[in-house]
């Protein structure tokens, strides 16, 4: 009988980074405990991971308390893009804050080490480029994507608190724009968008005149990111930012999926929404130097495997 390296609880575990996340830590010899509501995630991310015996899956909406014996906990959970958090964005700050309360509280009375996927979107629409960690951000509290920005603002404080007031110990990462299989097809980011619209003959959809920039980050990277955060000595809180320096304006990713997919339906361009970053780019000088860690799929791989997926998944 094989023992396992620890007890692994992913919440979120569904979900598009979950799903990576937990397929890794089966692979590293984890226990893992997926636990999702499936409220913008679905069961097929995690089917292939159904047949391992170290892996359990528990449907729970984390604002509710959950009552478990695990090691470490990934707190992923959180509607992420803005169809899915906008849709009930009293709940996806209550997702923010309760879930986190209750998974802290977790943490708190297992000793388990928690970690926290906070956002780029903390910076809001900067005046600082790029985003370093000690930039405090500029944030419309009131405006519609105020739910997810304050509520994972909410969230770091917590967390930090948490482990100022009782010692927990914490690891606070800031993940920038994530790409790659497994992405919901229809949850409104620019990248499964544009390969969803090249791949059906949908014209694409530009925001503004698509010159403002993203930089993107392949999943397989930020796992990596991920893992070595968790691994890190206890003194390490973060907050750490994950992602992709390399910084592309949203035209830019437009002409290369549509170079990759081989199709041209068009372009149509509508107004800029509502609090919409004009830039974004991860200083990842303290992931480097701390963690070790760096990206390294360039986006037109990233692309080539993203478009592959789903070639392959999309309905005909």
């Amino acid at each position: 009988m094989t023992i396992a390296k620890g007890r692994a609880l992913v919440t979120g575990g569904a979900g598009f980074i979950g799903s990576h996340l937990c397929e890794r830590l089966l692979d590293d010899g984890y226990d893992v405990l997926c636990v999702d509501n499936y409220y913008s995630s679905t069961k097929d991310n995690i089917a292939h991971l159904r047949p391992n015996p170290r892996f359990e899956v528990l449907r729970h909406d984390i604002t509710f308390p959950l009552y478990v014996e695990v090691d470490e906990i990934y707190h992923l959970a959180c509607p992420a893009s803005p169809i899915h958090y906008q849709r009930d964005p009293v709940q996806t700050t209550k997702t923010a804050v309760h879930g986190s309360i209750n998974m802290l509280g977790l943490a708190k009375r297992t000793g388990a080490k928690i970690l926290l996927t906070s956002t780029s979107e903390v910076y809001g629409d900067p005046l600082v480029h790029p985003q370093t960690e000690d930039y405090w951000g500029n944030v419309n509290p009131i405006g519609p994507r105020a739910c997810y920005d304050e509520g994972k603002r909410a969230a770091e404080t917590l967390f930090f608190d948490y482990n100022r007031q009782h010692g927990l110990r914490i690891k606070v990462v800031r993940l920038f724009n994530t790409y790659g299989p497994r992405m919901h097809p229809h949850d409104g980011r620019v990248v499964s968008n544009f390969v969803v619209g090249a791949l059906t003959g949908q014209p694409l959809t530009i925001y503004g005149e698509g010159q403002q920039t993203r930089s993107f980050c392949y999943v397989d990277d930020l796992i990596d990111g991920l893992v070595a955060m968790m691994a890190s000595p206890d003194d390490v809180t973060g907050p750490i930012n994950l992602g992709n320096p390399g910084e592309f304006t949203i035209a830019e990713l437009a002409a290369e999926v549509l170079r990759q997919v081989g199709t041209d339906p068009g372009i149509t361009y509508h107004p800029l929404p509502t609090d919409d970053p004009v830039r974004r780019q991860p200083d990842i000088t303290r992931a480097k130097t701390i963690l070790g860690w760096q990206p390294t799929v360039p986006l037109a791989e990233g692309l080539t495997r993203t478009i592959d997926y789903f070639r392959g998944s999309l309905p005909d």
